[in-house]
């Protein structure tokens, strides 16, 4: 692969870019600057609050690029490129049935703040590995001087076994995505990573064959829909290995930046993955 037509690197952070304890490698910061000197721009898409993306990268945020909450808002050196929110009464609707089917947790994710009902260490450990600025309020419905970004439900017992057959009909007013082993994320119906994606690649003048990127779950697919390279981690869900055109490494393994060391380093020609 020539370096020079790359313009767009995208990474989800959890099961990618992070490892299995939820941190960025060293060996990831002089990579970063590599892509910078070559013009090359690099931009972060997860499920995770802007406010929680832009802590953990908080030593290289400037010139980064957020896409948070799957999607429902674009980040660019503290100023909102694009912002996606639910309606507030599709929102409730969403709350309601999820509360009807009990046993779960229910984050409601504002554009200031998330907001939380119930601090049960059981929920409040994974939930903090997500969220960074959050408020505990007695419900969820009554927050109204905030936009809804997002609606989350936590599923300690497995999301995609137990959740979302109860809640996927909601599909065609929301986009309702498995983005984790205990986590479904509701947005607005345009609202989702690949259209974040288009939106940079519109406003940055870039296209799909000068974009690459990395996911290892089904809320990443739709970044695979809008880039030519598309990695699947060796970790990945196997319907997002099915979607993408390549494979690396688990995150563990360092397979983003084992790609991006290949890629600046001019090393190998990429092949299909089924010519690996």
């Amino acid at each position: 692969m020539d370096l020079s037509k790359i313009k767009l690197v995208v990474t989800d952070m959890d099961g990618t870019l992070l490892n299995s304890k939820g941190e960025i490698d060293k060996g990831f910061y002089p990579l970063l600057e590599k892509l910078r000197e070559n013009d090359i721009t690099f931009a972060v898409a997860s499920g995770r609050q802007y406010y929680s993306l832009k802590e953990k990268l908080h030593k290289v945020q400037e010139g980064l690029v957020f896409i948070a909450e799957n999607g429902a808002i674009i980040m660019e050196n503290n100023e909102q490129k694009h912002i996606q929110p639910i309606a507030r009464e599709k929102a409730l609707e969403v709350i309601q049935k999820v509360r009807e089917i009990g046993g779960k947790y229910l984050i409601l994710c504002g554009r200031k703040s998330a907001y939380i009902e119930e601090t049960d260490p059981q929920f409040m450990d994974p939930f903090l590995r997500h969220y960074e600025k959050y408020e505990v309020v007695p419900d969820i419905t009554k927050v109204e001087d905030d936009e809804i970004l997002k609606i989350t439900i936590c599923d300690l017992s497995g999301a995609e076994a137990n959740s979302y057959s109860h809640v996927k009909h909601f599909t065609k007013d929301f986009q309702v995505k498995l983005s984790g082993e205990i986590w479904i994320d509701f947005t607005d119906k345009d609202a989702q990573k690949g259209n974040a994606l288009k939106k940079i690649q519109e406003l940055k003048n870039i296209t799909a064959e000068e974009t690459i990127t990395f996911g290892d779950y089904l809320n990443d697919i739709e970044l695979f829909d809008h880039s030519a390279f598309s990695f699947a981690m060796g970790n990945a869900h196997e319907e997002a290995k099915a979607a993408a055109k390549y494979s690396t490494e688990t995150n563990d393994e360092l397979g983003v930046q084992n790609v991006l060391e290949r890629l600046i380093q001019g090393r190998e020609t990429l092949q299909p993955k089924e010519q690996e």
